[in-house]
């Protein structure tokens, strides 16, 4: 694991095109979060391999500045999105040695909480709790049930609760929540 570095950019493009089945998409959310304004500058971590190509990106993972509008300020906060591998290296841990690493850093930074969308199952194993059932209140209503998620680290206080803001650039790329069909089959299965 390391810090991204700019000659990893089309690398970590192809990761998350593949990673997500979009070309366009997710590499685009990450190619303007790197520059957007946030209350936090990106953290860009990447995981390589060693092989015939040399040292080879085959995942990635953002942290994106957020905040968290609590009763009594302003919080910063990081987005933990996109997490990608490469479907070829995927299910042989690179995906949680990601996140371990992001939130090491994240905590070593002071930064209190750490949020995402995401599986449950997944993340719940790797240090996220339900967001909502500890008091916070989602950027939309259109998360899937279980699917909001946050960490708490070291920095974070019993009155650091409210509703998480995204930055501009999650929003300008679609990427909060589920929309159409996708939508629709969680409702009609009993979801919100």
């Amino acid at each position: 694991m390391r810090l991204e570095q700019e000659h990893d950019h089309a690398a970590v493009r192809e990761v998350h095109a593949r990673a997500f089945g979009h070309p366009d998409r997710v590499p685009g959310l990450v190619d303007d979060l790197r520059t957007a304004r946030a209350p936090l500058p990106p953290l860009s971590l990447v995981a390589t391999v060693d092989d015939s190509e040399g040292d080879r990106v085959v995942g990635h993972v953002m942290l994106s500045g957020c905040r968290l509008d609590a009763p009594e300020r302003l919080v910063a906060v990081y987005a933990l999105s996109p997490l990608g591998v490469l479907p070829e290296f995927q299910r042989s841990g690179i995906g949680t040695a990601l996140i371990g690493h992001a939130l090491s850093a994240a905590d070593a930074q002071g930064i209190p909480l750490v949020f995402l969308e995401g599986a449950s199952g997944y993340y719940g194993a790797r240090g996220f709790d339900d967001a909502e059932r500890l008091g916070f209140r989602p950027p939309t209503l259109r998360y899937p049930p279980g699917a909001y998620q946050v960490a708490r680290l070291s920095a974070y206080e019993d009155w650091m609760h409210g509703t998480l803001v995204y930055s501009d650039v999650f929003w300008a790329h679609d990427c909060v929540g589920l929309r159409g069909e996708r939508l629709r089959a969680l409702q009609r299965a009993g979801g919100r």
